[in-house]
């Protein structure tokens, strides 16, 4: 479809679509002409990517039109699969934009990029199974020491001949116009003999979408190397953003171990062999890069493009044209002073307790042993990147350790704020032998991402979870033009939210320390998952809050024969940390939901089934989330980062834990739905989802759909709805305007016409117009009673019989607006007297508004004794008030015959 959003033409890919995605653009194109930041949380399988690709696509053409510079829009996901989505998306959207306009985009670019074991095509370097092998063997064929040596001596060195290829090519054509998933460039790369992943590298400067991972832009030490070209006015996009402060501070954190410190110290012997070596073949080069580094940075860094390997992990570009302090500038002096730093860090590692410390005082406790300060510190990552490429190093993963403990020196005297220190002795508080950790913890997720928030203009963060949104601008330091959460409209609601409180025999479940591991809890988790394999077909999915619960609780159900009794109805898969096993786990699972045997999948929030995986449809008609997924509390790394939230941002503990729990409980339960006409069972087993403070922290889109006869169930009842919720399911159904617009509908809304709301809304106006019409005819049969009445009082009175009988007297007067008895007859009467006029009943209300939204009753209380029945309402009511039987009967009809 396409039509006019203010004054931009709008094309969507489909005949149709869903209110919030009309909503969702809406405030999308806001933000953009606004130049602002936005957080957008749209409900999970509403057609969130399709939506913001379909706005931004048409504003960059829009901007063209109007004669402005184009924004290039740089859209990070998370995983690779959820990347190559986007990128069939957006190559379906331009499809779609040519078959309407009918005419050939021949200079719009899409790209995506992923890591070289995801692109790579050289047949010898595939096939490594690890991706650090695959960027060792490619570095080693494509540098230009590579390059160098092999121009020297033919023979002696293996180039990269797709990488060579790329040479011969002009730098903007190495790839056609067009969108190309990472699967079509690979092709194109066979096809045409060229390396598809510097490709896409070179060519990002061309494109007008480009699609990768967070890392590239959050990661400091990649961030330089890949996007640090990108124009100021590029609109960025972080979908899938729920978890993007961990993913801020895991960027800016550093571990170092013991075994990586002996490692460290062989590479500084190593270099300073190296070193040695070099002065006596050429000394030259030492000497050039002396005079590089007096000079700045900058210069030494020209003319490298893939040495992303050794980058600066601060991205501090004022640093870089300083010049390096003295004491490092030349090499022996600069692997002198690693190894003196490496030496300290050992000694550090002896102790036997737990030390936690800022930045500050630990640059002050080195200063005082080794005298090493901090200027030179900062450098450490930079220099140690130039000295690499001095020494012609092929192969520079062997340094992994010493380039951690440079990254670690750089970080440590960069950041006084923000940073902590732990030395952490042992594993485990009940270990006994030592095996020494000591975490650089970066606690503040602003400090990554500030560089993003200051360069560009527009950058948009959007997920399916990101209740309560106030949340992140707090945590992430910037100011938000838009925030907003969009309800889900459904035709049928095609997914039922129920809170497990207690099981079966009325004890309650809850996976709080105290009582996880009572045998009745275990018991009646267990009984929970038996009955829902029972009872949903295909497909269930439970979650645990980690892998050790899981494997006692799995441990556990083994010993009670509960695994046995789940066998006879579907099989059985477990996730675990290991990436290879989950994947064959997955697939089995899969398998097995597709050829009717039906299949459970114990799965752990934050874990990688919980993240990027899909299950629609038959893959997931249930998900249980078994307990509430809080982080380990007794972390010390998490005490930290509580202490700095509570202090810098005044955030308390428990409000961030639990937010922390929720969103993660949301995006495990939100796996099984991904679209409108899938359906699904989300089970919150865990007494506390009842309390309002948990519900509330879940996105509005699931909460509106509990409701509150639903929040504490024991496990027969729950079962008991979900039977009859998934009897509902398997019953035909058409999708209404409600929940799906036509081009119609939008312009309706447009002209501030809002398009029907209600499912059945023939069936509620024929139902309306019945109750009018009945309404109508007792209005008349009143009003002709009470004319009847009235002309036989007349009579009546006449005749001096009964003057009473229709108020003829001055002491009783009918009030004009409520049809009620005036206060002062009733006292001139001596009759108790109401406190106030007592109203007439309202007629019965629409069947659809029979009772409140929360189930009060809405009927009128009883009159008082002392009246007798209430009177009838007027005409405009219903039928005339009857009088009091205190002030006698009217006589009975007179009958003229």
């Amino acid at each position: 479809m396409k039509f006019l959003l203010d004054d931009m033409e709008f094309v969507f890919p489909y005949d149709k679509m869903y209110p919030e995605q009309y909503s969702y653009v809406c405030d999308l194109k806001r933000s953009l002409d606004a130049h602002g930041h936005c957080v957008l949380e749209m409900p999970s399988g509403t057609g969130k990517t399709v939506s913001l690709l379909s706005l931004i696509v048409a504003y960059q053409y829009h901007e063209r039109k109007m004669g402005r510079p184009e924004r290039k829009l740089i859209y990070c996901s998370r995983t690779v699969p959820e990347i190559e989505k986007a990128l069939a998306e957006l190559k379906r959207l331009m499809q779609y934009r040519r078959e309407v306009y009918g005419i050939d985009d021949g200079d719009f670019l899409g790209l995506g990029l992923s890591s070289r074991k995801n692109l790579c095509i050289h047949p010898s370097v595939r096939h490594e199974k690890k991706g650090k092998a695959v960027d060792a063997r490619c570095r080693d064929m494509t540098s230009s020491v590579a390059k160098a040596r092999h121009e020297q001596d033919p023979g002696s060195v293996e180039l990269c001949s797709f990488h060579e290829n790329l040479g011969e090519l002009e730098p903007d054509h190495l790839l056609p116009t067009g969108v190309h998933t990472l699967e079509d460039v690979k092709a194109y790369g066979q096809e045409h003999g060229i390396c598809p992943y510097f490709a896409i590298r070179r060519m990002f400067m061309h494109a007008n979408v480009i699609i990768y991972s967070f890392h590239y832009l959050l990661d400091p030490k990649v961030a330089e190397q890949v996007s640090k070209h990108m124009s100021k006015d590029s609109i960025v996009v972080f979908d899938e953003a729920h978890n993007i402060d961990n993913v801020c501070i895991e960027s800016l954190s550093i571990d170092l171990t013991r075994p990586m410190l002996d490692t460290a110290a062989r590479n500084v012997e190593t270099l300073t062999e190296k070193i040695a070596e070099i002065k006596e073949k050429d000394a030259s080069k030492l000497e050039d890069e002396y005079r590089r580094l007096v000079e700045g940075l900058q210069q030494s860094e020209e003319n490298v493009e893939d040495e992303d390997f050794m980058a600066n992990p601060t991205l501090p570009q004022d640093l870089l044209q300083e010049a390096v302090p003295g004491n490092i500038r030349r090499a022996e002096h600069f692997t002198a002073f690693l190894a003196r730093f490496v030496e300290y860090l050992k000694t550090r590692m002896r102790v036997l307790h737990v030390v936690a410390e800022t930045p500050l005082s630990f640059l002050q406790h080195l200063r005082d042993i080794t005298f090493i300060e901090r200027k030179p510190l900062k450098f450490c990552a930079e220099r140690l990147s130039s000295l690499v490429r001095t020494l012609e190093l092929t192969r520079i993963d062997e340094f992994s350790a010493l380039q951690k403990v440079a990254a670690f020196a750089t970080l440590v005297a960069t950041y006084h704020e923000g940073f902590r220190l732990l030395l952490e002795p042992f594993e485990t508080d009940n270990a006994t032998v030592p095996n020494p950790v000591f975490h650089l913890v970066c606690l503040d997720a602003s400090l990554a991402i500030a560089p993003v928030f200051e360069r560009f203009s527009s950058v948009v963060i959007t997920s399916g979870t990101l209740s309560p949104l106030d949340m992140y601008p707090k945590m992430l330091r910037f100011d938000a033009t838009v925030l907003e959460s969009y309800v889900m409209t459904l035709t049928r609601d095609c997914f039922l939210p129920l809170v497990v409180t207690r099981g079966s025999d009325q004890v309650e479940i809850s996976s709080r320390f105290e009582v996880r591991n009572d045998p009745a809890v275990v018991r009646n988790f267990g009984t929970l998952l038996v009955e829902y394999c029972k009872a949903v077909p295909d497909g269930v999915v439970a979650f645990f809050p980690s892998y050790l619960y899981m494997e006692s609780i799995v441990s556990a159900w083994n010993e009670m024969g509960i695994l046995n009794e789940v066998l006879k109805y579907k099989l059985i898969f477990i996730e675990t940390p290991d990436a290879v096993e989950t994947s064959a786990a997955l697939e089995n699972y899969r398998r097995a939901c597709d050829n009717g045997r039906g299949a459970v999948l114990l799965s752990v929030a934050r874990g990688k089934v919980s993240e990027g995986i899909d299950f629609d449809h038959n893959y997931g008609r249930a998900v249980i989330m078994f307990g509430i997924p809080y982080q380990y509390t007794e972390s010390r790394i998490l005490k930290a980062r509580l202490e700095f939230l509570r202090d810098t941002y005044r955030i308390r503990e428990n409000d961030f834990l639990t937010f922390d729990a929720m969103r993660h409980a949301a995006q495990c339960v939100g796996r099984v739905l991904r679209g409108k006409t899938d359906y699904g069972l989300m089970i919150f087993a865990d007494k506390r989802f009842a309390k309002q403070d948990k519900r509330n922290k879940l996105p509005k889109w699931i909460g509106q759909y509990i409701k509150d006869s639903d929040t504490n169930l024991a496990t027969d009842v729950a079962i008991a709805h979900s039977k009859r919720f998934l009897r509902a399911m398997a019953q035909p159904f058409e999708q209404s305007t409600k929940s799906l617009w036509g081009i119609e509908e939008i312009l309706d809304k447009q002209r501030g016409i809002e398009p029907d709301q209600h499912p059945d809304d023939a069936a509620i106006t024929e139902a309306q117009a019945q109750h009018e019409a009945e309404m109508d005819a007792e209005a008349e049969a009143a009003a002709i009673e009470a004319a009847e009445a009235e002309a036989y009082a007349a009579r009546a009175g006449a005749n001096g019989t009964n003057g009473h009988a229709n108020g003829g007297g001055d002491d009783v007067q009918m009030d004009d607006e409520f049809g009620g008895i005036d206060d002062e007859a009733l006292a001139a009467m001596e009759m108790p007297q109401p406190d106030n006029h007592f109203d007439l009943p309202m007629p019965p209300p629409p069947p659809m508004f029979q009772d409140g939204e929360d189930g009060e009753d809405f009927s009128l209380p009883e009159p008082p004794a002392g009246f007798g029945a209430l009177p009838e309402p007027p005409s405009e009511f219903g039928s005339l008030p009857e009088p009091p039987p205190q002030f006698g009967a009217p006589p009975p009809p007179h009958n003229d015959s």
